[in-house]
Parts: C-alpha cells; sequence; structure tokens
C-alpha cells in the first residue's frame, strides 16, 4: 500500500473541468458505504466510507475507514465544494502522508476527480479517480493513472461500493 501511495504522490493530472457544473453532480456519492476490493494476493479486504453534506448542504465530506486487516491502515478525509465558478473541487488527505486537490466534472453518466497534469522525465503524469455504473445502493470507483497526458489511462486501485445497511 506504502508503495502505491508514493505512486499516487509523484505526478498530478487534471481533466478540463466544465464551467458551471451542476450542484448534485455527486450527490450519488452521499451515503453511507461499504467499500470492497481485490488485494494483491487475490484475497478481499473492506473499509468504510461515509460521505456526508455538511456546511448547508455545499460541502461534501468523505470519511474513509480502511480495514484493519490491511496493514498500513489507510484513514482518509476529503471534502468536495462547487466553487463559485461552478467547478467542482476537492482536497483529499490521509494517515499516509497522502495530499491531493483535484478538479471534479463528468464525462456522460460517468463522474471523476482528476489531479493537474505534471511533466516527469519525458512523461505527462497524472492520476483520476473514476466513478461509474452508478446505481441507487453501488457503484464502481477506479484511481487510474496517465503517463502520456490522459491519452491512455491504466487502472491503479478498483473499489466496489455497496450501501450498508441501515
Amino acid at each position: 500500500m506504502r508503495h502505491f501511495l508514493a505512486s499516487l504522490l509523484l505526478a498530478a493530472a487534471l481533466q478540463p473541468a466544465q464551467a458551471s457544473q451542476p450542484a448534485d453532480l455527486f450527490d450519488f456519492w452521499v451515503g453511507d458505504w461499504v467499500v470492497s476490493w481485490t488485494t494483491a494476493d487475490g484475497g478481499t479486504a473492506q473499509a468504510r466510507n461515509r460521505v456526508t453534506k455538511i456546511l448547508d448542504g455545499q460541502v461534501i465530506e468523505e470519511n474513509f475507514e480502511g480495514a484493519t486487516a490491511v496493514t498500513p491502515r489507510l484513514l482518509g478525509r476529503s471534502l468536495s465544494v462547487r466553487d463559485k465558478s461552478g467547478t467542482w473541487r476537492q482536497a483529499w488527505a490521509d494517515n499516509q502522508g497522502g495530499f491531493f486537490a483535484l478538479t471534479g466534472g463528468a464525462d456522460g453518466e460517468a463522474r471523476f476527480f482528476a489531479t493537474e497534469f505534471r511533466q516527469v522525465g519525458d512523461k505527462r503524469q497524472g492520476q483520476r479517480m473514476r466513478f461509474y455504473d452508478i446505481r441507487p445502493d453501488s457503484f464502481t470507483w477506479d484511481w487510474e493513472g496517465s503517463a502520456d497526458g490522459g491519452k491512455t489511462w491504466t487502472l491503479m486501485w478498483r473499489l466496489h461500493y455497496r450501501r450498508a445497511a441501515p
């Protein structure tokens, strides 16, 4: 996991955001979620992600609590807001020294938050999270990286979200 997070910190990639995005673009994400993924050894890991609206409903707060069985345990928080220009922005920080500033948007039915592209040697690198197959009680979240300015993307981590039982 440490190697994974270190690789995420090496570069940043931003998809141009459309001006004046809908205020409810990420409302599907609000809720209490059980998150699962396949580990490097082929097992399954789980986490809890509680996503709420705060500050008069204008800010989305994420509280990610990784499973205790995964070492090191990932704990993270994000704040997402639609700024005055109508652009979605997110700041993520975690207990492993990770920090990302991202810009959000939509690509058809999918939603994304992406970092700015950054030139590293001869590569133009960046990352994005992509939410897709969005249903009332589930969706898929991919963390992807690009080394060619966003022409192609490589899957780095896939999470399956399902609403937690009340």
